[in-house]
């Protein structure tokens, strides 16, 4: 049997505030991926071209499909990781999102692996990951753990 991974599907709070980071972020979001009700907005489907997407549903979603959803938001042990096109990209994205009031954790840096790394928070706590491709001459020794 093989397993693949196809999905990352997150809880949020506000659904307009999720997709408008991730739209800033550079996410192409369809206005009629979102399913909405009269309450509003419950799931969101993005399909990357790679076979993997990310979705998005509200808490009274998740509480409809998932008898075990506690109702935690707040991330913080995962990264969602994007890649970006160059090491600029890092730095001015980091930037851009970080101006729009969305909180930096890792400031962009050349990380040991010899990628441009930085990490955001989306409006939920969880922990985005922003990476370059990498540059072999940018490796440096890993930390002593």
């Amino acid at each position: 049997m093989t397993v693949m991974l196809d999905q990352i599907d997150l809880v949020c709070r506000d659904m307009d505030k999720t997709l408008a980071f991730y739209r800033l972020l550079g996410v192409k979001i369809d206005k009629s991926a979102v399913w909405r009700t009269k309450s509003g907005g419950h799931h969101t489907r993005i399909p990357f071209g790679n076979g993997v997407e990310l979705a998005f549903d509200s808490p009274a979603l998740a509480r409809a499909y998932n008898a075990g959803y506690r109702g935690k938001t707040g991330g913080g042990n995962v990264v969602i990781g994007f890649s970006l096109k160059t090491r600029r990209a890092v730095d001015a994205t980091y930037k851009k999102i970080t101006a729009a009031g969305h909180r930096g954790l890792q400031k962009p840096w050349d990380a040991f692996w010899g990628s441009r790394y930085a990490i955001i928070e989306d409006p939920d706590g969880n922990h985005v990951g922003l990476m370059s491709p990498v540059d072999a001459k940018k490796r440096s020794p890993g930390p002593n753990l």
